[in-house]
């Protein structure tokens, strides 16, 4: 099959009835047009054109072809302009990515805000704590916390997550308050099992100081609604992202802890499948979020923000992320 382009050629040889002419139009040499237009009568087994020194003009088989050339091309070139215009355009599937947590309580409510102002934008939202591979999933954009491996993908950074030493006023009345990171290895810790080094955190303080702390308690899970709740209930001393935690300090249900010490912050990062050609949809939803992340994000009043109970804290996970 031919490229388009050497379709295009045989049809301005026809129209222009040269070669030199149809040559001059699209930027090459009169030799080269001849030497395709010839090559395409070769594979195809036919004559196209009749020579002669006052031009070219079609065989019947020429004719023929050139009809079909011209509706190939229309259709080419119909697809080329939807192609631009989806690249060029916020409307379309938008396929978005996150982990569980934040996806729920953070970027579902903000990915509602992005409709709104979007209404020709159909949005694929999933949630997952596991990898996603990006391409082989289909997905235009994943938000993904902490540092990013090098990789072939496009990122863009969108803002940085704190995390937030916690209890509930029960646990504290009953054990005591800690007032330095090395207190906290006497006391019962909720240990999330995937972030913040597991069983050891790390904080750092004013004046470049640092501690390193190994932390045991009742309770490890990779699930942070099952960490808050089990800070509600007063079990132990819990380390969470603010935003997860906002709602319950907010409410009174725990207490912030060691605000001398910070725990690291994770980056929070757009990804997505290559840096070049990036559709308009993708790049305007990212420009988007990136105005979102600013200085103490977790308390904007877009977040879902379910009430604590106040009684009873044995809802289900999906009471709180």
């Amino acid at each position: 099959m031919e490229s388009i382009q050497t379709l295009r050629l045989f049809l301005r040889v026809v129209d222009r009835g040269s070669f030199s002419k149809a040559a001059a139009e699209i930027g090459i040499g009169q030799p080269a047009a001849t030497k395709q237009v010839r090559r395409m009568e070769t594979q195809l087994g036919a004559r196209l054109l009749y020579r002669s020194t006052h031009g070219v003009t079609p065989t019947e088989i020429g004719w023929l072809y050139y009809e079909k050339c011209k509706l190939i091309t229309h259709h080419a070139e119909e697809a080329a302009s939807v192609a631009a215009l989806l690249q060029t355009q916020v409307q379309g599937s938008l396929r978005i990515s996150s982990s569980v947590a934040f996806g729920r309580r953070v970027l579902a409510p903000l990915v509602m805000q992005f409709m709104r102002l979007n209404p020709g934008l159909q949005i694929d939202l999933s949630f997952d704590d596991r990898y996603v591979n990006l391409v082989e999933q289909g997905i235009d954009v994943a938000i993904r916390m902490g540092r990013l491996a090098d990789s072939t993908l496009g990122s863009r950074h969108l803002g940085l997550n704190p995390w937030t030493v916690v209890a509930a006023p029960r646990y504290l009345h009953e054990h005591s308050t800690p007032t330095s990171p090395d207190e906290l290895s006497a006391h019962s810790a909720l240990i999330y099992s995937t972030v913040q080094g597991d069983a050891r955190w790390h904080f750092s303080g004013g004046e470049g100081a640092s501690k390193s702390v190994a932390v045991r308690g009742p309770l490890r899970s990779n699930s942070l609604s099952t960490l808050l709740q089990a800070a509600l209930e007063g079990l132990g001393i819990a380390a969470l992202p603010r935003y997860v935690a906002q709602a319950a300090l907010a409410e009174g249900k725990l207490s912030p802890l060691l605000d001398a010490w910070q725990l690291p912050q994770q980056e929070i990062h757009a990804v997505y499948p290559s840096p070049r050609l990036v559709p308009a949809k993708v790049t305007r939803f990212i420009e988007w979020l990136q105005g979102q992340f600013g200085a103490d994000w977790w308390n904007s009043a877009h977040l879902d923000r379910p009430s604590i109970p106040k009684h009873d804290h044995t809802h289900s996970e999906n009471k709180f992320l």
